[in-house]
């Protein structure tokens, strides 16, 4: 058995295990299926160490929620109409953001906590169950005393089969114990992944590292939202813009960094000042900065969030899909959902969410001023188009192979977000849950995954992970929709819940690197 074996390997290769055991037909073949279980690596990890995690985790709740209240106090007095930090915001609305930082940080902790008692719950009843499966295979082994010989193999005497039962029989609990506790132990390890990684991403205010913009500035920055749906769901810079955003900050110029101080402190509302910072991550030239501010200048915060954000994340119940469009237009490949344009259509879409000024392109026009459905979707089409032939589509706008795929991928989201794209294959169940940690990881700190889905026709379409929350993922397709899916529904083909009967199975991601 190997060392680096995989929670997965060891389910697949303990269900297997339960299938040879139960229909073993020789003394011999029973033996060696024993001996194979007995073998496979048992659920790891320290119960006490998780139970003592989840204590410190839960204490700093206490913490956190003394904080807030502290924080509360100061809100509540009152506050002079005082301007602080290097970009002018309002000593008021930072005292408001920190109240909802702590709110967010006393969830975080909980959460975190919570997670780690889950996962320590799942490991001591996984270990028992393997500790009593184990028992019963090597009960089951002494049954069966020692190897048959060549020649007792082949005649079986009646006492020897009643026995070689009894033993398979004993040998079947124990082998299907271990096996559960393997899924159990598989299952907690990965949804406790999920929710730590969550909420990692949630501590957001620590995300930008920058000498060059003030504390307070960070954590107004870190807390605006577009305005529509759940706040939490919709903030516009991610954690991996705020990451980026710091780092390029501490790259300018003196003469850069001034103007982009500029730019900030002049900003009419916390959404404008997000949406210069965001695309300053997605890796603009202060220049290029300078003529995106003088058109969303005064603009308010409603005609932001419909020109530079195209998708609204919503809370809505599992399945239930949500059109993405603009004044009427949906974000839809072809303009109508006709062409098949599927790949260089969710990776436009993907793009605008990423980069402000690639999307006010496309929304507003050279002018960015342009509120106008039509012109929307004429730009919108060549766009699509234009990807389209980059990454070597096929004619008639039909169609684009992994290659092509994974190039434009690189090309048009990862210049935005600092990602390579690399393709992995999604064979079986197990290899989509397999990759699902990494999916989850990278959709919570803002970084869209391009999947592919089939049906049993061969018939595929392209669309994008956007989001995750809890168990469930936030795909765009580029028919014009977004829908959450289960991680179940990714997992064992139910994509047809984001697109439609003839295509239920996850086939390919393309995870950033």
């Amino acid at each position: 058995m190997s060392d680096v074996e995989s929670t997965t390997d060891r389910r697949r290769k303990l269900a297997d295990l339960c299938d040879q055991i139960s229909s073993a037909g020789s003394k011999n073949d029973l033996l060696d299926a024993i001996d194979d279980a007995l073998g496979v690596c048992a659920p790891v990890g320290d119960v006490a160490t998780l139970e003592s995690l989840h204590k410190r985790y839960s204490d700093q709740v206490d913490d956190a929620e003394r904080l807030g209240k502290r924080i509360g106090k100061v809100a509540k007095q009152g506050l002079p109409q005082a301007w602080v930090g290097d970009t002018r915001v309002l000593a008021s609305q930072v005292v408001l953001a920190a109240q909802r930082d702590a709110t967010q940080m006393v969830e975080a902790f909980r959460g975190g906590a919570k997670a780690l008692l889950q996962l320590a719950d799942a490991l001591g009843d996984a270990k028992k169950k393997d500790s009593d499966g184990r028992a019963a295979l090597r009960k089951a082994r002494t049954m069966l005393g020692d190897r048959d010989g060549w020649f007792d193999d082949l005649v079986e005497k009646d006492d020897e089969e009643e026995a070689r039962l009894r033993a398979r029989s004993v040998a079947s609990t124990g082998v299907d114990l271990v096996h559960q506790a393997a899924v159990t132990a598989d299952d907690a390890a990965r949804a406790a992944a999920r929710d730590l990684d969550k909420w990692a991403a949630e501590a957001r205010a620590g995300k930008m590292v920058t000498g060059d913009i003030t504390a307070a500035d960070r954590l107004m920055l870190a807390d605006t939202s577009t305005g529509g749906g759940d706040p939490e769901l919709n903030e516009i810079l991610t954690a991996n813009d705020l990451e980026r955003a710091g780092q390029r900050m501490d790259q300018l110029s003196d003469q850069d960094e001034a103007a982009m101080e500029r730019m900030l402190a002049r900003a009419g509302t916390p959404q404008e000042r997000a949406y210069l910072m965001k695309s300053l991550a997605a890796g603009h030239s202060v220049h290029d900065i300078e003529t995106f501010d003088g058109k969303i200048h005064g603009k308010d915060r409603a005609w932001l969030q419909r020109h530079l954000s195209p998708v609204v994340m919503q809370t809505d119940s599992t399945g239930v899909t949500t059109n993405v469009d603009f004044d009427g237009q949906g974000w839809t490949q072809g303009g109508d959902g006709q062409e098949g344009t599927c790949v260089a259509s969710s990776t436009v879409t993907a793009r605008a969410m990423a980069d402000p000024l690639y999307a006010l392109n496309l929304t507003g026009g050279p002018s960015g001023q342009e509120d106008d459905p039509a012109t929307f979707r004429k730009r919108l089409i060549a766009e699509q188009h234009r990807l389209h032939e980059e990454g070597d589509g096929g004619d008639d706008w039909d169609g684009m192979d992994t290659e092509g795929q994974e190039h434009i991928a690189d090309s048009t989201i990862g210049s935005a977000t600092g990602d390579d794209y690399a393709k992995q294959d999604l064979d079986d169940a197990d290899a989509r849950r397999d990759v699902l940690p990494d999916i989850e990881r990278a959709v919570a700190e803002g970084r869209p995954v391009p999947v592919d889905v089939r049906g049993d026709a061969d018939e595929g379409h392209a669309m994008m992970i956007i989001g995750q929350e809890g168990d469930r993922l936030e795909i765009y397709n580029s028919w014009g929709t977004t829908t959450w899916v289960t991680e179940d529904d990714f997992i064992n083909g139910h994509m047809d819940k984001a697109s439609d009967s003839r295509l239920p199975n996850a086939d390919t991601v393309f995870l950033p690197q």
